[in-house]
């Protein structure tokens, strides 16, 4: 299942996030590329240090404060967050994430998106679905998230510049079934609480039930 969430920063917070990671030093993306994706890979990555770690854990304390983030993606911890840059005809080719980052399991992945479309040309990220290919190009400041199994790409940046972050989240709820029906549950009872407080409460039982399943 894929989520496309937006809302997570206001416009001051996003230029504050925009410059502070315009302003970040850059290093080879292949440094942290898998052995497969490695021969694919071809942009920039920030180089680790306080200002890149000061910007990732603004993004990380704005995703864990977005209740649709966390109710799509029922975030234990992250694998790994990253600052990514493509510019000149960089591009990434068709891969698929690493099973475990870190030691932690890689259940979903997301791409922040934090260059405005009209900034830049190219840079769609092309996530493999089973009927037909998807294709994000989001406003800066919204976010995909999508299952980390699948073979994604992103296409070639051909003018300007395209900033992300990208990032791996072990999920509390493994199986993606699973997470997809208590993400529905979130809404229902979410509607349903303004409402019928009786059926509400039926509907958090049953969240809570099959969270500890």
């Amino acid at each position: 299942m894929f989520h496309v969430i937006g809302g997570l920063f206001d416009a001051h917070e996003l230029a504050a996030l925009q410059a502070a990671v315009a302003a970040l030093p850059w290093e080879d993306g292949t440094l942290t590329a898998g052995a497969m994706a490695r021969a694919v890979k071809r942009n920039a990555q920030a180089t680790p240090g306080p200002a890149r770690e000061a910007v990732l854990r603004k993004v990380e304390a704005a995703l864990l404060a977005h209740a649709g983030f966390v109710s799509a993606a029922r975030p234990k911890g992250f694998a790994r967050l990253m600052v990514s840059r493509y510019e000149g005809g960089q591009t990434y080719g068709t891969h698929v994430d690493e099973a475990f980052i870190g030691g932690a399991r890689t259940d979903l992945s997301f791409t922040l998106f934090l260059s405005d479309p009209d900034r830049y040309r190219g840079g769609e990220l092309v996530i493999e679905d089973r009927i037909e290919d998807r294709a994000f190009r989001l406003p800066a400041g919204e976010l995909v998230l999508y299952p980390s199994d699948t073979l994604h790409r992103v296409e070639p940046v051909t003018e300007g510049v395209r900033l992300a972050v990208v990032g791996w989240v072990t999920s509390r709820v493994r199986d993606p079934a699973r997470r997809e029906v208590l993400f529905d549950l979130d809404a229902a009872l979410a509607a349903a609480a303004e409402g019928d407080g009786a059926q509400a409460l039926r509907l958090a039982k049953i969240r809570a039930n099959l969270t500890r399943m």
